[in-house]
């Protein structure tokens, strides 16, 4: 089931603002969904950048969120786990690209049919290990940003 993912800050393929990258304040942006399918428990995001030099680069890894919810407040959490990024940290890290060509970076949120057991700090990886066969529902967000 597909779930509608938008943001009031950017559109899909629209310019992320400089606000959200770590040019500016380096917090999340807000971000707003319907069509939670029934029978979800629990929410997750990724967001990651697949144009980085090395490879994909992801950026934030957020999960526990509750299902009920419908939105993320700027710089908000609403109420789930941090992931462990790729710059080493929990939490949001913005796009923060070298200068060059812009990057795409893919905001995915993810339904699912179970409260997962994740401990703070768990990796991508970890996370798509949890959620394998208890993803109901997803939705997905695509913003570019390129520095000046």
């Amino acid at each position: 089931m597909t779930i509608h993912l938008t943001s009031s800050a950017f559109s899909e393929g629209g310019a992320i603002p400089v606000n959200y990258t770590c040019d500016g304040q380096n917090i999340s942006p807000p971000l707003r969904w319907n069509d939670i399918p029934g029978g979800a428990r629990n929410l997750a995001l990724i967001v990651d950048d697949p144009d980085a030099p090395r490879g994909t680069f992801t950026h934030w890894v957020l999960f526990g969120i509750p299902a009920q919810s419908s939105e993320l407040a700027e710089g908000d959490t609403g109420g789930g786990t941090q992931g462990r990024n790729d710059f080493g940290r929990n939490g949001y890290g913005g796009p923060c690209p070298p200068r060059g060509n812009p990057h795409r970076y893919f905001f995915r949120l993810y339904a699912l049919d179970t409260v997962l057991r994740l401990q703070p700090g768990a990796t991508k990886q970890e996370l798509l290990r949890a959620m394998e066969n208890h993803i109901i529902g997803e939705g997905q967000l695509m913003g570019t940003y390129q520095r000046q």
